[in-house]
């Protein structure tokens, strides 16, 4: 028996392949998501990266060069890609119970004390979801979270599928040494330039530092991210929202209950309570919204499973809880 893993689920392309979803014919097709108005790129099919474009760029500049190109514009749906990602991380927690839900395409679960019931299950959820929903995933395994961060990126580049610490660190053990500062789960851009200044320009460099040190010059928070890549469970989801440098397009706060809620008043105070963290989390990172999702599900082990969820879009885009 060994210690429980971290799992960190990651749908692929998560906004192109919604569209999948409900458009066949789109597969293996280059595909880019559009934001409000179809202004810029906010989400592209492995074919669309392989053509150069990247998130973020005005559709008007690149739209005479993706259309001959063959790209596939789509509008942005997002009460549908709502929809399905209440319906995906359903089907995870049905396999998975121990999760923790990050954004809207990823997840982290918490593995079994034996690691071979874990790659099976992870193995079995991939399948679920895929079968289940159409969503791809790629899904990573390691005994941290940041760790598993690093596992799913490289995991992704090779195209997909399950990865696993141990057996990446045993095919390359280097491999932190082969990886930016500045792409490091909760370091960014913002510290990478200071980190830089301390000759600490990989994820290895990071691993080896002195904590007290990093903790002296940045943060405790900077401090756990050492321990992280040493293989240390040291963080929290709600630190990385204090320290990460990047701005969520989506933010969501669900957590499953440890006894069933029967009355309105319970269920509406849950409710409140993650809205605050929500729109905690969203002024941090200073941003407003323009829609807010809600879902609610009974137990997916019980008889009966029933599901519920609504969009209410805003008027005028908020950070008021």
């Amino acid at each position: 028996m060994g210690s429980r893993l971290f799992v960190l689920a990651d749908a692929d392309s998560f906004y192109a392949s919604c569209e999948r979803v409900f458009h066949p014919h789109l597969m293996h097709r280059p595909i880019v998501v559009l934001s409000n108005n179809d202004g810029c790129v906010v989400s592209r099919s492995r074919e669309a990266k392989q053509l150069g474009i990247s998130n973020g760029l005005p559709w008007f500049k690149i739209r005479s060069q993706a259309e001959h190109d063959g790209v596939i514009a789509r509008s942005s749906n997002y009460e549908l890609y709502a929809s399905l990602s209440a319906r995906m991380m359903r089907l995870m927690a049905s396999i998975m119970p121990d999760q923790e839900i990050y954004s809207i395409d990823e997840c982290f679960l918490r593995g079994f004390q034996d690691p071979e019931r874990t790659a099976n299950a992870c193995r079995r959820m991939r399948d679920t979801v895929l079968r289940g929903i159409g969503i791809p995933l790629t899904i990573a395994t390691a005994p941290t979270r940041t760790l598993a961060k690093i596992v799913s990126h490289y995991t992704k580049h090779q195209g997909g599928g399950i990865g696993d610490w141990d057996l990446l660190k045993h095919q390359d053990p280097d491999v932190l040494d082969r990886i930016d500062v500045s792409e490091v789960w909760g370091v960014g851009r913002r510290l990478t330039r200071r980190l830089q200044g301390m000759s600490i320009t990989t994820a290895g460099d990071l691993s080896r530092a002195d904590p007290a040190l990093i903790r002296h010059h940045f943060s405790v928070l900077l401090q756990r991210t050492v321990l992280e890549l040493r293989g240390v469970p040291a963080i929290e989801l709600d630190d990385f929202d204090a320290i990460s440098g990047s701005r969520k397009q989506q933010i969501m706060c669900s957590r499953m209950f440890g006894h069933p809620i029967t009355g309105l008043p319970n269920l509406s105070a849950a409710v409140s309570t993650y809205a605050q963290q929500a729109a905690t989390r969203l002024r941090r990172q200073g941003s407003l919204t323009g829609m807010l999702t809600v879902f609610i599900a009974t137990s997916p082990f019980a008889q009966g499973y029933q599901s519920r969820s609504g969009s209410v879009v805003l008027t005028d885009p908020a950070d008021d809880p």
